[in-house]
This record gives C-alpha cells, sequence and structure tokens, in this order.
C-alpha cells in the first residue's frame, strides 16, 4: 500500500512539472511564429502615421486657435459650447431648456481672486511725560491745551494765571534760551566763523537740518537761526565751539541755572533734543525775566526771518512762532521748543493791556494749540483788565 501511495505521488509531480514547462514554452512558440506578420504590420501603422502627422498637426492647430469644442448630438439634444477662459471654462446651454437653479448658481458665481493682504499697524503714539502723568485730565478756568500755564506780572511778579506750575517735565528747545544766555553772557566775538561737523547732527531723533555738514556761519548768525527758527545744529555747535567744550558749556548752563534760583531745572546738552532737559514754570518764568534783560536775545529770538549766504546758496529762515508776525502782539522775547516727550511748548514775554506779563506753556497738544493759549490768555488779561479800571463818574 505504502509503495501505491508513493507512485501516486511520483505521478502528480510529474504531471505538475509537464504543465509548467508547457505554459512557459508556449508565449516562446507564438511569438516565434507570429514575429515576422507583427513586424510587418507595425511598419505599416508607423507609415500610416508619418502620412496622418500633417493633417493631424492642422486640426489640432484650429482647435486651438478656435478654443472650442463642439459636441453634436441627435435632435431635441443639447448642444454645449466650451470656451476656455484663463484658468476656468464657462459653460453656455445652446438648447432650448432652461439650465437648473444649480448650473445657474455656479456660472453666476463670481470669480474668487486671491489678493495679497498687505496688514498696516500704525505706530503706537508716545505719550508726553505731561500726560504720564495726568497732568492734560486737569480742568482750568480758561480751558487751555497746556497741561503747564503761568502767567506773571514781569513788573511786580504777581501771579495772574497758574497751573501745574511746580510739575518738573522735559522742555525741549526752551533749552536754547538758555545756550542764548551763557553765550551772550560770555562775551564772545560774534564774528568768529563756526563749521558745522559731524558731532553736531542730531543723535537723539535723527532729526534734519538746512545746515549741511561743512557749512560755516559766524557765531552771530548760528545764534540768530538757533533763537529764531529753533535751529538744532546751529545750538549744537554754539556749545561745541565754546572755550573748554561741549562739556564745560553744559556745566555752565546749570551754573547760571542753580545762580538764578533755577532749582528744579537739570541741563545735559544745549538744544533741547534730550529729554532730560527739564525744568518747571516757575524756573522758566525766570530765565524769561533775565533774557529779557539781554538786549540780543530781544532781538534774535522775535526776528521775523533771516537769510544766510552758504556758498552759491542762499537760505531763508522764518521765526518759529507764529505770532510774532501778528499785528496785535507787542513781543519782547519768545522760544518754541517741542518733543513728544515735552508735547508743545511755549514762553514769551509780552506787553498786554499796558502790562509786561511773561507767560509760560508746557506739554500743549496739538500744533497750533499753544498759539491758542497764549490768545485765549491775552483776551482774559484784557477783560481782567478793563474791568478793574476805576469808574470815573462825572461830578456835578
Amino acid at each position: 500500500m505504502i509503495q501505491g501511495v508513493v507512485r501516486i505521488r511520483k505521478l502528480v509531480l510529474a504531471a505538475t512539472v509537464a504543465a509548467w514547462v508547457g505554459v512557459s514554452v508556449l508565449p516562446t512558440v507564438v511569438s516565434a511564429a507570429t514575429g515576422p506578420a507583427k513586424v510587418a504590420k507595425t511598419q505599416k501603422i508607423q507609415k500610416s502615421a508619418s502620412a496622418k502627422a500633417p493633417a493631424k498637426r492642422a486640426s489640432a492647430s484650429a482647435k486651438t486657435a478656435t478654443r472650442k469644442v463642439t459636441t453634436a448630438k441627435a435632435t431635441n439634444k443639447k448642444v454645449v459650447l466650451a470656451k476656455k477662459s484663463g484658468s476656468r471654462v464657462k459653460v453656455q446651454i445652446a438648447s432650448g431648456k432652461q439650465p437648473s437653479v444649480r448650473q445657474m448658481a455656479a456660472r453666476n458665481q463670481p470669480r474668487k481672486i486671491e489678493k495679497a493682504v498687505v496688514a498696516r499697524v500704525a505706530a503706537p503714539a508716545r505719550l508726553s511725560m505731561g500726560e504720564q502723568l495726568g497732568l492734560r485730565t486737569s480742568n482750568d478756568r480758561l480751558d487751555l491745551n497746556s497741561s503747564v500755564a503761568l502767567v506773571i506780572d514781569q513788573e511786580t511778579n504777581e501771579v495772574l494765571f497758574s497751573k501745574n506750575d511746580a510739575a518738573v517735565l522735559p522742555i525741549a528747545s526752551l533749552t536754547k534760551l538758555m545756550t542764548g544766555l551763557v553765550i551772550a553772557d560770555a562775551n564772545l566775538d560774534m564774528n568768529e566763523p563756526i563749521t558745522i561737523t559731524q558731532d553736531d547732527v542730531d543723535t537723539y531723533k535723527g532729526s534734519s537740518s538746512r545746515l549741511a555738514v561743512g557749512s560755516t556761519l559766524s557765531r552771530g548768525e548760528m545764534m540768530h537761526l538757533a533763537l529764531m527758527s529753533s535751529e538744532n545744529r546751529a545750538a549744537n555747535a554754539l556749545g561745541r565751539t565754546y572755550p573748554g567744550g561741549l562739556s564745560e558749556f553744559v556745566r555752565l548752563m546749570n551754573s547760571k541755572a542753580k545762580q538764578l534760583g533755577m532749582t528744579d531745572t537739570r541741563y545735559v546738552e544745549p538744544t533741547g533734543l534730550s529729554s532730560l532737559n527739564q525744568s518747571s514754570a516757575r524756573d522758566l518764568a525766570t530765565l524769561v525775566s533775565v533774557a529779557h534783560d539781554r538786549p540780543i536775545l530781544r532781538s534774535l529770538s522775535t526776528s521775523p526771518g533771516h537769510e544766510v549766504e552758504l556758498g552759491r546758496r542762499t537760505l531763508h529762515y522764518n521765526n518759529s512762532n507764529r505770532l510774532i508776525k501778528n499785528p496785535e502782539w507787542e513781543i519782547g522775547l519768545q522760544k518754541t521748543g517741542y518733543i513728544s516727550e515735552a508735547g508743545r511748548c511755549l514762553v514769551m514775554q509780552a506787553k498786554i493791556a499796558g502790562r509786561q506779563l511773561i507767560m509760560v506753556f508746557l506739554d500743549s497738544t496739538g500744533k497750533l494749540s499753544r498759539l491758542q493759549d497764549a490768545e485765549r490768555v491775552r483776551r482774559w488779561v484784557e477783560v481782567q483788565t478793563e474791568l478793574a479800571r476805576p469808574v470815573i463818574r462825572p461830578q456835578g
């Protein structure tokens, strides 16, 4: 029985091998038999394709030019015209059937155009020191824009109006009034030429100037531009060329302030571009009163305009205080100032209603607000002076 099983296994194995050999050989035999005919047929197809190629290219060119594919069907069937337009295909229904609502919505849907979104972020406004201290919320009977204000009778020292007059704040270009005072009291040669150098270029705020590096003017003209037009490079050049240099000049500025009793005042440079130059309205009123006693400071600070010759160029400068050209004002001395930390500032000595007054305005909002405050004070003083006059009654 065992021998029978072995014989059956051998027969199955032999049948399997025979079947496998037959399948492998069959494609080779068929290929050999049909090889010549297949090669001939392939050559015939290639010749036919070569002959038809020009016609196909011409047909393809025509289709590309028209950009239109027409599919015609039996009667009452839809004819679809596909027009290629940019990145989308517009489908027009040419048959009598009305398109469905979905088709109409898809056809009428506006094309979405993606645009690059540019986000512009405004730089936050820098608060002045007065605003940080909450001084701008202070109310006063004249409704002034300035956080700090002081009006004093120069002859009697009577305080006519005050608002936060003890606050110590940055004073911007009001600094130049002390710069001019130190120069005036030094009795230096006002005709000595001074040349603007790279050391005079603003490194605090990056402000520009029409006095280019290499420009040469006399000391008197430099002081004129500094006091009248608040020219920063001119003011710095005055301090830099002072005997002993800039550091000595700043030391003298602080020494002069101490000598005048300006205990709230500190200077670190002669232009006012640094917010570390600080003072109070009381101290500034003292400075204005003393500076008004110097004829050169009165003359230069109230000059309406001035021209300087720089080689082939003529530069015209105007006074930074518009009230100088106003015929209703009689101003004896003035100085304006502005940096973001100080707000708009103004000091003046003026004659109003027959009285010599000193006015100080610090940390005002808006370009013209300090001038508007000065106008309000002038009208208020005129009214108060008129009301204070004794009424002369006729006798008899």
